[in-house]
């Protein structure tokens, strides 16, 4: 059976079984004759010219798994940020597990996104949010189709949650080829403040391909602290789609840090849609072997006196391949803008790749606009004057290179998540350095 055969037998079963508000039906139907149009992006497109997603799609993956798998805490204790009190939405193989979770309804809710697309408490805002963001492309589509479950945080005006929200999906390898679609819907009202953690984690060698979509809502003055670590296994692979709106005074910083799995496609996209709005986007990426991250970036300016800043630092050894497609949007109306651009990358081998494109793409005529991309190797003169002062030659790389991702450091705000992210990178840079916070 082919990918898409698959999908669409798959659909009507789905569409039998789940229980949701005629509107989202209307959405899904919608959405599968979107995806039958469109399909599975190409390397023709321009957006995926230098990624190529066909591998992906040749296997004859299992959409909804046929059984539940229990997990233990101490089973996947390690994956979470464990030293901070968090409220936590855990989901096996795209199921939701209620003894790993702590979720609340307490002043502002952290659950499920079955329970809002099932229930008329929530509907108001499915309506007014839901689907409003995520783009009309063939795998956005495939999500909206078979999305049903995730993550659904509401924050309410002037709530600043005290402690912030772990999402984290396991894959359990129970099937030989899972394909998993989780949607998360993030709103957060006027004058509100929230921190989000999130991370995809499969537990086997199994494959496992995840096409998430997430839709980010930062109403006027609201701050949102967004983290995304990717540290798979080889075996899984991740089309990650996040979509932010802001209105005016809002902040949003969206961290993302990859260095595991084999192929990683980061679309992240900022929408401003008031004045002074504050968008920050930075990454960090560390791969070897024959893995593969793409990052596709997109800045919308809309209106004045508003600013973003991107920074992305790449490192690749042996084969691997980085792509890096940044573009800052800028309309006629959007006076005074602020907006920065940069990208930096370290090819440790000669086999490795990186295909950069920063763009700037501006109509307003009184702005303050710059990107930048750097691609090059360590500095051979800095390497020896450390060798020179008694530090080995493996320990010096690794300090040049921490140094040459530090700046990225500087803006994590989560004390917890910035020692976490460290040890990563001296794991990912193969050396045991206390690196100092």
């Amino acid at each position: 059976m082919s990918f898409k055969d698959n999908i669409v037998s798959s659909f009507i079963a789905l569409e039998n079984e789940v229980d949701t508000e005629s509107y989202v039906h209307q959405l899904r139907n919608k959405a599968l004759a979107d995806f039958e149009r469109q399909g599975i992006p190409m390397r023709k497109e321009e957006a995926y010219k230098y990624t190529s997603l066909k591998s992906l799609f040749g296997k004859d993956y299992t959409l909804f798994p046929k059984k539940e798998t229990a997990i233990e805490y101490k089973d996947i204790k390690k994956y979470l940020v464990h030293q901070i009190d968090a409220y936590r939405v855990v989901f096996i193989d795209g199921i939701y597990s209620s003894h790993l979770s702590q979720t609340t309804h307490d002043k502002f809710d952290v659950c499920l996104m079955s329970s809002a697309l099932s229930h008329p408490k929530y509907s108001s805002v499915i309506q007014k949010h839901y689907n409003k963001l995520a783009g009309n492309d063939g795998l956005s589509s495939l999500n909206t189709a078979f999305a049903r479950e995730g993550a659904y945080i509401h924050i309410k005006k002037n709530i600043a949650v005290e402690k912030p929200i772990e999402v984290v999906y396991f894959s359990t390898g129970n099937e030989d080829h899972l394909m998993v679609q989780p949607r998360n819907l993030v709103v957060v009202e006027e004058n509100a403040q929230v921190q989000i953690i999130e991370r995809h984690q499969s537990l086997t060698d199994n494959a496992v391909l995840t096409n998430v979509v997430t839709e980010v809502f930062a109403d006027k003055r609201a701050m949102v602290d967004y983290y995304k670590i990717q540290n798979d296994r080889l075996n899984a692979s991740l089309i990650d789609h996040t979509n932010v709106e802001q209105q005016g005074d809002s902040e949003v910083r969206l961290h993302t840090f990859s260095f595991g799995g084999a192929l990683t496609r980061n679309n992240l996209y900022f929408y401003q849609r008031g004045e002074h709005c504050n968008s920050l986007l930075n990454g960090v990426t560390i791969i070897e072997g024959k893995q593969h991250v793409d990052h596709s970036t997109l800045v919308h300016h809309t209106s004045p006196n508003c600013e973003s800043y991107q920074e992305y630092k790449q490192i690749f050894d042996d084969k691997a391949v980085g792509v890096f497609n940044g573009k800052v949007l800028v309309d006629k109306v959007a006076q005074k803008i602020n907006a920065f651009q940069q990208n930096n990358n370290i090819l440790i081998s000669d086999k490795a790749t990186i295909n950069a494109k920063p763009q700037l793409e501006i109509f307003a005529d009184d702005v303050r606009c710059s990107h930048g991309c750097t691609i090059g190797q360590l500095d051979e003169d800095a390497l020896f004057y450390m060798q020179s002062r008694g530090i080995p030659k493996k320990e010096a790389r690794a300090l040049l290179m921490y140094a040459f991702a530090n700046s990225v450091l500087e803006s994590v705000k989560i004390p917890e998540i910035k020692a976490r992210i460290t040890k990563l990178i001296a794991l990912k840079l193969n050396v045991e350095i206390g690196f100092d916070l």
